[in-house]
């Protein structure tokens, strides 16, 4: 009986953590550039002393479903949306290189390009500071062209090009600061063949209505596993009644 508890409890366990990844998938259903995580129910062997022959089974995050979100045009010179494969590389909180899909990008204050985040973005020789500009323009292959202040259009001059890369996306893994990184920890190649399309941003891929099926079955899977630790506890007060009354 202490053995169907075990069983029952550790399951409630892990549906508990698969619920966390539909919850954050459905929570960032309307964040630019975001990827739907991915999570399975994995087994692990049970260590300790005997034969090793149980398995318990774990919730875990299998990586991030890498299909492309919807575009949404917003007309915005800072906004731009990676085509096809690809990322744009930023400098992550810890200084390393990142990669966001995520290109409603910003100016701060002092002129620096940044993510919505505040990350700043990397181009030719690091982040990416802009002059005050009366026009910002963003081409598909990342350079950006400003009209200086107080100047006519005939003055537009290229200043910088944004990294854009296009690693293997099984060598990337997402990092607790919302970024993808390079498993190994090197920073991916610059890739020619990634462009942006300005004026568009890539919406999430979060598909709602599956992640809404998948939270109502891991809710009833989780009412299941409730039952059967109740089941054991009046299974166990009728034993308690029976050798009372003996």
């Amino acid at each position: 009986m202490d053995r169907s508890i075990y069983v029952a409890m550790t399951g409630a366990a892990q549906i508990l953590r698969a619920q966390d990844a539909v919850s954050n998938n459905l929570a960032n259903a309307s964040t630019v550039g975001f990827k739907s995580e991915l999570s399975a129910f994995q087994p692990v062997p049970v260590l300790g002393p005997g034969e090793a022959s149980r398995i318990n089974t774990v919730a875990q995050g299998v990586g991030e479903k890498m299909t492309e979100g919807p575009m949404i045009s917003t007309g915005r010179s800072l906004d731009v949306a990676v085509q096809g494969q690809g990322w744009i590389a930023v400098q992550a909180p810890d200084g390393s290189e990142a990669y966001t899909r995520a290109g409603n990008l910003q100016l701060t204050a002092d002129g620096q390009l940044t993510d919505a985040k505040g990350d700043p973005v990397i181009g030719n020789s690091g982040p990416i500071s802009l002059p005050d500009s009366q026009q910002i323009s963003i081409g598909s292959d990342g350079t950006i062209s400003t009209v200086p202040l107080g100047q006519g259009p005939n003055t537009m001059a290229t200043l910088d090009r944004i990294k854009l890369v296009d690693p293997d996306p099984s060598q990337m893994v997402l990092g607790p600061d919302g970024l993808m990184h390079m498993s190994n920890g090197n920073a991916a190649q610059a890739s020619d063949q990634v462009t942006l399309v300005s004026g568009q941003l890539e919406g999430s891929n979060v598909d709602p209505s599956s992640e809404l099926v998948r939270m109502i079955a891991l809710s009833r899977q989780y009412d299941m596993q409730m039952q059967s630790i109740k089941s054991a506890e009046n299974d166990a007060d009728s034993a308690n009644k029976l050798l009372q009354a003996n």
